[in-house]
């Protein structure tokens, strides 16, 4: 386990105590890249909804998970975009060969991004035993610096802590991030007659220096149309 960042105790004021945290070095790593993204990143953001019930029926045949059916569907998605699997560095745009998902995981005190290497031509079982196991590695903080450094493109999933949806951090200087909410029960239409369904919100953010308005809805669209036909 990782352990809590050292506390202070002020003295009771009309808030009560003060409990001042110092954050530990992947803390002040993370303040620093959110501030970085959030100042010098001109974002762009896109929002699908997805039909999940063929991902659903597809998980419960596999027994996978669904944080993994998403980094199945953006891999596939970064490799017919390439555009996406890039970053913005020093004025100029680099595209990279390799399409690593990088999967946010969350621990007790402070989150890792870790990543799935080559999650493009891995199987669906494959990544979801691998982010398993990098979920286990990091709870112990024994994930290596090629797997913290190593993503061309992040996931997140706090659609698993019962979000609706949220907007992703981009992670800079990588050209985009998707964020996955809860996926809920709703009322459909199929063939004209409205039936039960299950539904879940994407939210892309996207670096708008290197991925445009129709290259992001392409993008997005197609993690949409792989989770939808379960082609994972």
């Amino acid at each position: 386990m990782v352990d809590p960042p050292a506390a202070h105790v002020h003295s009771a004021g009309v808030k009560g105590e003060v409990r001042v945290e110092e954050p530990d070095r992947s803390q002040r790593a993370i303040a620093r890249r959110s501030a970085e993204a959030r100042a010098t990143v001109p974002d762009l953001e896109l929002i699908a909804e997805v039909d999940m019930e063929a991902s659903l029926a597809l998980r419960a045949d596999r027994g996978c998970s669904v944080t993994a059916m998403l980094a199945r569907a953006c891999a596939i998605a970064l490799r017919d975009v390439p555009r996406a699997n890039g970053a913005y560095r020093d004025g100029r745009i680099e595209l990279y060969s390799r399409i690593n998902v990088g999967v946010m995981i969350t621990t007790e005190a402070t989150y890792t991004v870790p990543t799935v290497f080559d999650c493009d031509i891995k199987s669906l079982d494959a990544v979801s035993t691998e982010i398993e196991t990098l979920a286990e590695r990091a709870d112990g903080g024994q994930l290596a610096p090629p797997e913290l450094t190593g993503a061309t493109f992040t996931l997140s999933n706090p659609g698993a802590l019962g979000v609706a949806g949220a907007v992703p951090v981009i992670v800079p200087p990588q050209a985009a991030a998707v964020a996955a909410g809860a996926i809920r029960e709703v009322p459909m239409v199929r063939d004209g007659a409205i039936v039960p369904g299950h539904s879940m919100t994407l939210t892309l953010a996207c670096d708008h220096r290197i991925l445009y308005g129709s290259q992001a809805a392409l993008f997005l669209n197609r993690i949409k149309t792989q989770l939808e036909e379960a082609i994972l």
